[in-house]
Formats: C-alpha cells, sequence, structure tokens
C-alpha cells in the first residue's frame, strides 16, 4: 500500500511541480521582456496618477513663487541678471519629496499638495 501512495505522490508532485516551473518560467519571460504586471502594479499606477495630480494642483503656485529663468527675466520687479533656474530646480525636488513622502504615508491629493507647498512656504 505505502508504495502506491509513494507513486501517486510523485506522480502529482510531477504534473504540479511541471505545472508550477511554465508558470514561474512564463514570469521570468514577462518580467524580461517588460510586460509582467503583478500585485503591485495597479497600485503603482495610482500612486502615479496621484502623484501628477497633487504636482497639478501645486503647478502656478510653483510658477509664481519660483518662475522660469525666462519668465523672470520678463517680468516687471524681478532681477533680470539673477538665474531662478537653480531656486527652481531646488524648489521642485523638495516639494516633488514632500509629495512622495505624503502619499506613500497614506495623504490624500489635497493633502499631498499641500505637504509640498508647506516644504517650500508657497
Amino acid at each position: 500500500m505505502s508504495v502506491i501512495r509513494w507513486l501517486l505522490a510523485r506522480t502529482i508532485q510531477f504534473f504540479l511541480g511541471s505545472a508550477h516551473e511554465r508558470k514561474s518560467d512564463g514570469i521570468a519571460k514577462e518580467k524580461e521582456e517588460g510586460t509582467f504586471e503583478g500585485a503591485s502594479a495597479p497600485k503603482a499606477r495610482t500612486f502615479e496618477d496621484n502623484y501628477a495630480a497633487a504636482a497639478r494642483l501645486l503647478r502656478t503656485r510653483i510658477d509664481r513663487r519660483f518662475p522660469d529663468a525666462y519668465y523672470a527675466r520678463l517680468s516687471p520687479g524681478r532681477n533680470s541678471a539673477y538665474d531662478y533656474g537653480q531656486d527652481r530646480a531646488l524648489a521642485i525636488d523638495t516639494i516633488s519629496v514632500a509629495i512622495a513622502m505624503a502619499l506613500r504615508n497614506g495623504a490624500t491629493i489635497q493633502q499631498a499638495a499641500e505637504a509640498g507647498a508647506e516644504s517650500v512656504g508657497i
């Protein structure tokens, strides 16, 4: 009787093991091609969408407080010789980190945008 159980267990293991191997090989192939979407893919997409929405909410406030160097030269009351590009880049980096951290901690889009604004004082 134990021989039959052993033979049955080996047969089941052979077929189930082969299916698992095929599935693993398929996933590995999809990952190499860049087409694999696991369980975390929709969450990542949602994070990216939320991040983009929060950044759009802050766009006009960033443009007013940290103008692009070209527009700063044309605007009255701005120093045309000063390079505003570095200030803008630093502000955008700081805002980006604040938005990402807020979203990772479960904040809404509006809360993430406010966290980004507070990080640079706008």
